[in-house]
C-alpha cells in the first residue's frame, strides 16, 4: 500500500492532501434554503471517515442573486451560509480531508423564473438550448456588481475555514465571455482573448485583495469546447499558460467540451455505454504542456484507471465522484487490500439525471447515499440470529439476502430460475446496459462471502417457505410483462422483453407502441432498428420515453435517429387485427378520437410491469404482521413491529416490482430499509 500511486500525498502550496483521490465539484441537491445542514454535512463526512483526499463541495454554488440555481444549490451569497460550512468543514477536517468549494455565477445557464426572477446575464443575447432563458447582455455595472460577489463570496469560504476555492468557468459566465459563439461585447470585455478572459481576471484579483496570496484558488475550465466558432485546443492551451502565467491560480482543473444542450454534457460526463476516461488523455496534455498542478474528473468510474491517471502522471488528483457515491469507501477498501469488495458505479447516472430534474441525487444502486442521516453504508450485527428466507435474486432479492447476512443471520435466497439477476440481466443484455450486471454480479460476491444459500431452479410455494422454519420472509419475486393490453388484438402483439432476450426476432416494418415509457422500449428500439427494418415509435405522451431521464436519453437518440426511424408522440395503439397477411395497427389519440392505421408485419409494445406476487398472498394467513408494513417507521428507518396475527410464526414482506412497477433503486431501497434492523 505504501507504493500505491493513489495513496501518496500531494502538495498543493502550504496543503498537503493525504492522497490522489477527490470528489470533484458537484451538487447533490441535498440542501436546506439554499444551506448545507445535517444532511449534506454527513455525506461529505460519510467519505472523509473512509479516507478520501479531497472532497469538493458544492458544484455550482452561487455567488449571486441573478444566478439563481436551477436546482438546489448552495447559496454562497448569503452570510448564514458560514456557519453551516464550518461545521462541514471540521467534521471533515476530524478525518484528515482537504475541503473545498467550488463557486460560479451561471450566467444564462439558468432561468429568469427561478429564485428571485431577476433576468438572466450573459456575454450576448444567446439563448442556452439546455434552460431556455433568453439572457440580458451584460452591462459594465452588472460586471462591478458580479465582481464584487464573487469576491464576497470568496471572502467568505475562507471565514468558514475552507482549504480553498474553485471557479466554475466552463458552461458558465466565465466561459460564456471566454467563448466566442457567446461572448459579443465590445472591448474591453469582448473581441480578441485578451479581452474575453479581462472579466475572468478581474475577478481574481478582486479576490485576492479579499483572501490573500496564500489561500488556495483553482478552476475548472474546458480546454476546448469542441464546437465550430468555439474556444479549440489551442486557444484553450493559451488560456491555461495564462492561467498560470497570472499567478493568482493554483491548480488546473480541466475538462473538454460543451454543456449547452444535453448531448454535449454527457460527453463532458459520460454515461453508460459510453466509453471511460476520454478526457483524460487531453488533461494529461495539458498538465504536460504547462507543468502546472492538474485536477481532472470524468468518468473515472474504477480504481485502476485512477491508478494509472496519477501512476502515469496525466494528472495530480483524480476524481472519482460518482464512483464514491456508489461506494463512498473506496479509499478504505483500497487500503485494507479489498479493491475487489468496492461497489462499482455502473454509469447508469440516476445521480445526475435526478438533479437536473429538480430531484437530489441518489445512486442507482446504494441507497444510503444521499440518505446518511437514516440510512447505514455500514451493517451492523443483530444481536440475535434469526432465519431469513427471501423469495426472488433480483436486485431486491439479492440487496436483501446481503443485509440480512451482513446482520448475521441465516438467509436462504429461493429463486426460480438457473440464474440470478431478474430484469437487470434481461437489461444487460444489450450493448447499452450491460453494465448493469454488475449490480447483481457485487451483490452475488458479497452473499458468497456472507455465506448466503442461494437456490436456484426453486418455484416456490407456501410448503417449501414453511419447511424452512423462517423468522422473516421477503418477497422479492418482482414482475412480468402486462399482457392484455391492447384489449383488441394482445394475442398478436410481441412484448419488448421478448425482443432483448432474443426469443423473438424483430420484424422488417415495425410498429412499437411504448406506454411505460422506461428502458425496455428504448433497449428494443435500438436492436430493432440495427436490423435495418423500418421502425415507427410511437407514444401516447408528450414526451418519448419519459422515465429515461436527459442525460441517460443521449445515447439512444443517437443511435435511433437514423433514416429507419421515426418518432410519432400523442397517439395510442388502439388495437390489432390480422388482415391479408400483414397486421392492421389502429391508432387514436387522447387529445381527439381519431381513427388512424399502420399497416405492419410487426407490433412491439411496452405496457409496463404487473408484480408476480402469488405467493405473498399465499403467505399472508401464515404471517404475524400479515404481510403489514408500518409506513412511519419504514420512513423514518426504524424497526417494523406490526403484529396483526398473534399466532403467525414469522414477518413478511414484498419489496421490488412484487409490490408495484418502479426502478432499480427503489427494489434497493426498500430492500435496504425493511432489512437493516432484522
Amino acid at each position: 500500500m505504501a507504493q500505491d500511486p493513489l495513496l501518496q500525498p500531494f502538495q498543493l502550496k502550504h496543503l498537503t492532501i493525504k492522497n490522489r483521490l477527490m470528489m470533484t465539484a458537484h451538487e447533490p441537491a441535498y440542501p436546506v434554503d439554499g444551506m448545507p445542514t445535517e444532511l449534506y454535512r454527513a455525506y461529505h463526512v460519510e467519505r472523509a471517515k473512509a479516507g478520501i483526499g479531497l472532497t469538493m463541495t458544492a458544484g455550482s454554488a452561487a455567488v449571486a442573486k441573478d444566478s439563481p440555481p436551477v436546482f438546489n444549490n448552495i447559496l454562497a451569497y448569503k452570510d448564514e451560509v458560514v456557519p453551516h460550512l464550518r461545521d462541514l468543514v471540521d467534521a471533515c477536517h476530524e478525518h484528515g480531508t482537504a475541503v473545498m468549494i467550488q463557486l460560479t455565477h451561471l450566467g444564462r445557464r439558468t432561468r429568469w423564473d427561478k429564485g428571485d426572477w431577476l433576468p438572466a446575464v450573459s456575454a450576448s443575447h444567446h439563448r442556452e438550448v439546455s434552460h431556455r432563458a433568453f439572457p440580458k447582455q451584460v452591462e459594465d455595472w452588472d460586471i462591478d456588481r458580479i465582481i464584487r460577489d464573487y469576491a464576497d463570496s470568496a471572502e467568505r469560504m475562507k471565514a468558514a475555514g475552507l482549504d480553498g476555492i474553485e471557479l466554475q468557468a466552463y458552461g458558465h459566465l466565465m466561459d460564456q465571455f471566454w467563448s466566442p459563439l457567446t461572448n459579443e461585447l465590445d472591448a474591453p470585455y469582448g473581441g480578441t482573448l485578451d479581452n474575453r478572459l479581462r472579466f475572468t481576471f478581474d475577478v481574481l484579483t478582486a479576490i485576492r485583495k479579499r483572501v490573500g496570496p496564500d489561500f488556495i484558488v483553482g478552476i475548472r475550465y474546458t480546454g476546448d469546447e469542441q464546437l465550430p466558432g468555439g474556444l479549440s485546443a489551442d486557444e484553450g492551451l493559451e488560456i491555461s499558460r495564462r492561467l498560470k502565467a497570472s499567478g493568482q491560480i493554483d491548480f488546473l482543473n480541466v475538462v473538454r467540451g460543451h454543456i449547452d444542450t444535453d448531448p454535449g454534457l454527457t460527453d463532458v460526463i459520460p454515461v453508460q455505454g459510453m466509453p471511460s476516461a476520454p478526457h483524460l488523455d487531453f488533461a494529461g496534455e495539458i498538465k504536460r504542456r504547462i507543468d502546472f498542478p492538474t485536477f481532472h474528473g470524468a468518468k473515472i468510474q474504477d480504481v485502476g484507471t485512477a491508478r494509472y491517471a496519477i501512476e502515469s502522471g496525466k494528472v495530480d488528483m483524480i476524481g472519482m465522484t460518482r464512483a464514491h457515491m456508489a461506494d463512498p469507501h473506496i479509499v478504505k477498501k483500497i487500503v485494507e487490500g479489498r479493491e475487489e469488495q468496492i461497489r462499482p458505479c455502473v454509469g447508469a447516472n440516476y445521480c445526475l439525471d435526478r438533479i437536473y430534474q429538480g430531484g437530489a441525487a441518489y445512486c442507482i444502486h446504494n441507497a444510503a447515499t444521499g440518505r446518511e442521516t437514516t440510512m447505514p453504508h455500514e451493517i451492523s450485527k443483530a444481536k440475535l440470529r434469526r432465519k431469513v428466507v427471501i423469495i426472488g435474486a433480483g436486485p431486491a432479492g439479492l440487496e436483501a439476502a446481503r443485509v440480512a447476512g451482513e446482520r448475521g443471520h441465516d438467509v436462504v435466497v429461493l429463486e426460480a430460475t438457473s440464474e440470478a439477476g431478474g430484469q437487470v440481466r434481461l437489461a444487460a443484455q444489450s450493448e447499452r446496459r450491460r453494465d448493469m450486471i454488475a449490480i447483481i454480479d457485487w451483490r452475488l460476491a458479497q452473499c458468497d462471502l456472507l455465506g448466503v444459500d442461494i437456490r436456484y431452479n426453486v418455484w416456490a410455494e407456501v410448503d417449501e417457505v414453511l419447511a424452512e422454519q423462517p423468522d422473516v420472509v421477503i418477497v422479492a419475486t418482482g414482475g412480468y410483462p402486462i399482457e392484455d393490453q391492447p384489449a383488441v388484438g394482445n394475442n398478436l402483439v410481441v412484448n419488448c422483453w421478448d425482443i432483448l432476450s432474443g426469443h423473438v426476432k424483430p420484424g422488417q416494418r415495425v410498429l412499437l407502441f411504448d406506454e411505460a415509457g422506461d428502458h425496455p422500449a428504448l433497449q428494443a428500439a435500438e436492436m430493432i432498428a440495427r436490423t435495418g427494418a423500418e421502425l415507427e415509435i410511437m407514444t401516447p405522451d408528450r414526451t418519448f420515453s419519459a422515465e429515461v431521464m436527459a442525460m441517460t436519453l443521449v445515447p439512444y437518440m443517437r443511435s435511433l435517429q437514423r433514416p429507419n426511424v421515426r418518432f410519432t408522440p400523442t397517439y395510442r395503439l388502439n388495437h390489432v387485427e390480422r388482415i391479408e397477411g400483414a397486421l392492421r395497427a389502429g391508432i387514436t389519440s387522447d387529445y381527439l378520437d381519431l381513427d388512424h392505421e399502420r399497416r405492419v408485419d410487426q407490433v412491439v409494445v411496452n405496457y409496463g410491469v404487473t408484480p408476480m406476487a402469488d405467493v405473498y398472498f399465499d403467505l399472508k394467513p401464515h404471517s404475524s404482521n400479515g404481510g403489514e408494513v408500518d409506513y412511519d417507521d419504514l420512513i423514518a428507518g426504524n424497526p417494523q413491529r406490526v403484529v396483526r396475527n398473534g399466532d403467525g410464526g414469522f414477518q413478511l414482506f414484498r419489496t421490488g416490482d412484487a409490490v408495484e412497477s418502479r426502478n432499480i433503486h427503489a427494489a434497493v431501497y426498500d430492500a435496504l430499509r425493511l432489512t437493516k434492523d432484522l
